[in-house]
């Protein structure tokens, strides 16, 4: 499974989450780019794949980005998309408590995220203290609508888990 993420916090996550899911194959790839470039990225990848992923994930942040036309070419590239909105951070937020109150920006989901990891700066992230939170972030995730804030990035970990 190769997972294409935007930033070296969701890299190490899945650097993370992947120890907990042998024998699945997760190979986490930073791209710097809007979500659309991310899936037009992805869908190179598996057009030039010489390791035979079976799936191809874009993890992507709505921040300010058209998030629709993502979807479109996800949609047209068979790219699968795990959104969170605003941020990742809203995913990592989930770990601990719930997060029904929107979230005004990327700063503010980081905020209120370093009231249960202190010290949280974005690109370090020790996943040992999330390992055990998953169960309980899936959860929360799920009943969560769309919008802000909402995260899927739980479709994908339950992908990976089910390997």
């Amino acid at each position: 499974m190769l997972v294409v993420c935007c930033g070296q916090t969701e890299q190490a996550y899945f650097d993370g989450l992947k120890r907990l899911s042998k024998p699945v194959t997760v190979k986490p790839v930073v791209k710097v780019g809007s979500p659309a470039q991310l899936v037009r990225y992805a869908a190179k990848m598996r057009e030039n794949d010489r390791g035979g992923f079976d799936e191809y994930w874009c993890v992507v942040d709505v921040d300010d980005f058209d998030i629709g036309e993502a979807i479109v070419e996800a949609g047209a590239t068979g790219i699968s998309l795990a959104v969170s909105n605003p941020c990742f951070e809203v995913w990592l937020i989930l770990h601990f408590v719930d997060c029904a109150a929107g979230l005004s920006s990327p700063k503010a989901a980081a905020e209120k995220l370093r009231r249960h990891l202190p010290g949280y700066t974005k690109g370090m992230l020790d996943f040992a203290v999330l390992a055990e939170r998953v169960d309980k972030a899936v959860e929360r995730a799920k009943s969560l609508g769309a919008g802000n804030p909402s995260s899927d990035v739980w479709r994908l970990v339950e992908v990976v888990r089910k390997h």
